[in-house]
């Protein structure tokens, strides 16, 4: 069975910060809608753009001083996922980094 790639993060982010589920979970939703993207379909190459450029910004106003660090820990569990683990589809990178005002 696939893996929910929001569910995964948000729960990772509740184990690694002090943020309680629903925090947590916000705060994924904040940097989501902030990259123009949905929880819904979401990639894993989508989530790991969001994880290195606007997570750690949200993480940060919730009080969390190792931000760029637990995105880190977040990231390198998710290349721990094996490839049946996850959901299949094509990402237009360069899309993503442009809606994130990326080069």
């Amino acid at each position: 069975m696939p893996v929910d790639l929001f569910d995964f993060t948000a729960e990772r982010l509740e184990q690694l910060t002090s943020l309680d589920r629903l925090a947590a979970r916000g705060t994924l939703r904040l940097a989501l809608k902030a990259s123009g993207l949905s929880p819904t379909g979401l990639r894993v190459e989508q989530l790991r753009v969001v994880l290195e450029k606007v997570l750690p910004d949200e993480l940060e106003k919730c009080g969390v001083d190792v931000a760029q660090g637990v995105c880190s820990e977040v990231s390198a569990a998710l290349a721990n996922l094996s490839v049946e683990d996850l959901t299949s589809g094509s990402t237009d990178t360069d899309e993503i980094f442009r809606r994130l005002g990326g080069s």
